[in-house]
């Protein structure tokens, strides 16, 4: 490889990683939460409430 194809690849990287630290994970920790409180929420209506 030449030094042009390392640094398309390395910026291409760099740009991958920017991408996930950024955009994808808030995002899967914000669906990954909030499925939670949606199984917990089903469950309620299913079950009733915790103690009842």
């Amino acid at each position: 490889m030449t030094d042009v194809d390392n640094a398309a690849i390395k910026q291409k990287e760099t740009r991958l990683f920017l991408f996930l630290i950024v955009c994808f994970f808030p995002l899967l920790s914000i669906a990954l939460v909030g499925g939670y409180g949606f199984l917990i929420w089903i469950m309620q209506i299913l079950t009733g409430p915790p103690g009842a």
